[in-house]
This record gives C-alpha cells, sequence and structure tokens, in this order.
C-alpha cells in the first residue's frame, strides 16, 4: 500500500533516515490515509532520541521532552516527532510514570489504544501493521492493541475514545474490548471534565451520534454523564411518542447537521424529563415544565464537564425554549425573537423539525406545518427589517434625555414599554411617533 506524504513529513522522515535512524508517519494519520481521508495532522515516530532530533532541525519545540516529543518546526508548521518508547506504570490512569525510550517500532506500536491507530509508514518499508490495523479497518472493528484491559489501566479516556471512533467511523467495538470497557468504566472518574468533555463532543458531532447508545450500554456515561442514563430508563407512554425519552433524544440527534451547539441542544433538550414525570391513572405519562427543568439541569452538566461559557448560554437557551408556544402571528413571532434572541432564534425551527421527527406519527404533519408557517412569518418579519429588540428602536436613551428624562432606570423601563407596543404594531417605529408615545406615557 502506497501512502503519499505531504513533502514536509516526507523530508522530516528523510532527515532522520539519512542520519542513520529509523522514522514513520504513525497513528491517526496513517489511519485516515489508509481509509482515503485527509488527515487533520501528521505524527512521526522516530529512533532517534530527542537531543538528537535537536541536532538535526535547526528549529524545535519541548513539546513533551520528557515522553520524547519534540514538535519541528517547518516553514511555519509544527510536526510532532517522537521517540520509541514504552510505557511505565499509569498510577493515575492517564499518565505513564515513567518512559523508557526503546530502539524497536514494534514496541512503541504495542503501546498504542487500537489497532487502526497502531500503523506506521513510510516510504522505504510500506505500511507497517504488526497487530492486525489493515484487518480491523476491513472488518470494521474497534480492537484494543493486545490485552484491552491493560491498555485501559493505563489511561481510562480509552475507553470512551472506542465508543467515539466507533460513532466517526460506523465501527462496531469487539467484543473482548467491550467487555474489558464494563468491567473498568468506573476508572473513568480518574479523568479530567476537560478531557472527557473532548471526546463527547467528537463523539456528538460524529456522524453517529446515537452511538452515545453504545455508551450507556457499556456502562460508560454512568461514569460521565449520568443525566443521561435516568433518560434511558424514563418511560414515555403518550400519543405524541414512540420512544421511551434516551431513545428519543438518540433520534432527534440524528435531525440535525453536525453541529456543536444544535446537536448538544438535542442531546440535553428533554433531560429534564425524568425529574418531572407524572403518570395518569391510565399509565399516560406527562413531563410538565420539563424545558425549565431541563435548562438547570444543562447548565449544571455543562459546567461539570468544563464547557465554556458561550456555548453553554446558547444550549441551555435551546433546551429551555425547544417547546416554547409560539404563537402563530406576526406579533406572536416577534415577541418570540425578542424573547429568545436574534442568534438563538433561527436554530429552533431545526430543533423542532428533529424533536417532531422524533416522535410519533401522531399529528406530525400539522406539527411541521405550524413550524413551516412560524418560519415564513419570521422571514417576512426579517425581509421588513422590524424592530424586534431595543437596539432595532428608532429612539434611544439620549433621545429621551433630549426631551428632559434624567438618566438611571426609568430610560431602560421606557424604552422597553415602547418596544412592547412596537412589537404589536411595527408601523409606529418612527422616531416622531415614538417620542409623541413616550410624552403619553
Amino acid at each position: 500500500m502506497q501512502i503519499r506524504l505531504p513533502k514536509k513529513v516526507h523530508n522530516i522522515i528523510n532527515t532522520l533516515e539519512e542520519a542513520g535512524y529509523e522514522a514513520y508517519a504513525v497513528g491517526g494519520c496513517v489511519r485516515d490515509s489508509v481509509l482515503g481521508r485527509t488527515p487533520d495532522d501528521w505524527d512521526i515516530t522516530t529512533s532517534a532520541k530527542p537531543d538528537e532530533m535537536k541536532r538535526l532541525f535547526p528549529r524545535t519545540v519541548d513539546t513533551g521532552i520528557k515522553h520524547g516529543t519534540v514538535t519541528v518546526l517547518l516553514g511555519g508548521e509544527g510536526f510532532e516527532v517522537t521517540t520509541y518508547r514504552i510505557d511505565g506504570t499509569y498510577e493515575d490512569g492517564r499518565h505513564p510514570s515513567e518512559v523508557t525510550f526503546t530502539a524497536s517500532l514494534k514496541e512503541d506500536l504495542r503501546r498504542r489504544d487500537f489497532t487502526i491507530n497502531a500503523m506506521a509508514y513510510n516510504e522505504r518499508d510500506g505500511l507497517v501493521d504488526l497487530y492486525g490495523g489493515l484487518a480491523d479497518i476491513e472488518n470494521q472493528v474497534i480492537r484494543c492493541v493486545g490485552n484491552a484491559e491493560e491498555r485501559f489501566d493505563e489511561d481510562a479516556l480509552r475507553m470512551l475514545r472506542a465508543v467515539r471512533f466507533s460513532a466517526q467511523l460506523g465501527y462496531r467495538i469487539d467484543e473482548t474490548t467491550g467487555e474489558a470497557i464494563k468491567a473498568l468504566a468506573p476508572n473513568l472518574q480518574k479523568i479530567s471534565a476537560e478531557r472527557i468533555q473532548v471526546e463527547l463532543v467528537k463523539l456528538v458531532v460524529s456522524p453517529h451520534p446515537d452511538y452515545l447508545r453504545n455508551a450507556y450500554e457499556l456502562g460508560i456515561t454512568a461514569q460521565v454523564l449520568p443525566e443521561f442514563d435516568l433518560c434511558m430508563e424514563t418511560p414515555q407512554r403518550h400519543k405524541h411518542h414512540c420512544y421511551d425519552v434516551g431513545e428519543h433524544i438518540l433520534h432527534s440527534m440524528l435531525g440535525v447537521e453536525p453541529d456543536k451547539v444544535l446537536r448538544l441542544g438535542m442531546l440535553f433538550h428533554d433531560i429534564g424529563k425524568p425529574q418531572t414525570l407524572t403518570v395518569d391513572p391510565d399509565g399516560t405519562t406527562h413531563n410538565k415544565r420539563h424545558p425549565f427543568e431541563g435548562e438547570k439541569i444543562t447548565r449544571k452538566v455543562m459546567r461539570r464537564l468544563k464547557f465554556d461559557n458561550d456555548t453553554t448560554d446558547k444550549v441551555t437557551k435551546l433546551v429551555l425554549y425547544h417547546d416554547y408556544d409560539i404563537a402563530p402571528t406576526e406579533a406572536g413571532v416577534r415577541r418570540a425573537v425578542n424573547r429568545i434572541g436574534e442568534e438563538i432564534f433561527p436554530m429552533i425551527f431545526t430543533v423542532r423539525r428533529a424533536d417532531i421527527a422524533a416522535q410519533s406519527d401522531y399529528m406530525r404533519e400539522e406539527k411541521l406545518a405550524k413550524v413551516a408557517y412560524i418560519e415564513k412569518l419570521y422571514r417576512e418579519i426579517l425581509s421588513r427589517k422590524e424592530a424586534v429588540t431595543l437596539k432595532d428602536l428608532a429612539i434611544s436613551g439620549n433621545d429621551l434625555i433630549a426631551e428632559g428624562m434624567p438618566s438611571g432606570r426609568q430610560i431602560g423601563e421606557t424604552l422597553s414599554a415602547l418596544l412592547e407596543r412596537v412589537l404589536d404594531d411595527p408601523s409606529l417605529n418612527t422616531k416622531e411617533i415614538l417620542l409623541k408615545l413616550y410624552k403619553e406615557l
């Protein structure tokens, strides 16, 4: 098998080989190349020690010198080059207590997580596949290199990574690897929230976000997202639904594009249903006010997982307003935009359609027709550039001050009162009319 190496990667490998060392592209870049994909970055492994690398290349950065990694800078790009190594014991479930440099490529590849990530390549030797990575790609399976429990003992995050790779590639998880995950899932408690978040987002925006189901079945979400486990165990016996809460969530995620905010919005949109569940005498379930409970739970979870404030604010708004009753009138839509926010409001249509698609057929056409009509009204409001927020008013606080109003809280209250009138009747949004209304107020 021939892989086309980027010129700079070829030059780094060639420089190391000319100096008498072995060097290969390794890991994800080789996997992606085999799959016909363009790698995001290229990692290189070599028999050269860090100090030997630094003598060969004029510009380097000591990225992880303790673990043998040097970043070689070529033409403004950085390439991580790491010495063959054998990892010592992993006392914290994340980092080896020590590493030993080795001259053996086989030993270096043996410490890697999954067979599909344990292949190396250079133009002299071609593809080096010592642990069956190519066969596992052909069979579409995620399998640990060597003993699965040892690999997960070394770094517990690999358990979540197994599901993430499975979701990204559409592969199944090897049975032995899966059994090891079930046994060792509690070790994920040792992993930082930041690392959990990164893997969770990659899973959620993958082509198969519903593979989160596998994380539930393997016991992973019980450790990192127990709120989702409650959803998987909460029934929905109602004419509007055909799935339990968790399955409804998984199906709804498939209904939106792989955008982080949208996918997370669908993941959390019904997260408040277990806490708001009520059951009628005939067994019919209800979840009244679940968006309000869901907004609180979502914010708590996203803070726990160290999401940035902007993402958290957007996702929690989608959760809070995903089921908001928008009156199908122009005034109703203007008021909804004002309440939900101009940035988030357009996403509501995508969220609603995905939500409806993951429900039963009951009144589906009527629900979708209402969404389409509200969206039509919204587009017309946008085209006419009608006021929906205070910044859209034809007057400002300075105009009120010029009319003799003292600066302070009263200005904001007056502008809000005027906006209420304009939301009902956009024709009032002229400076002359608004000043007249102000005097009447």
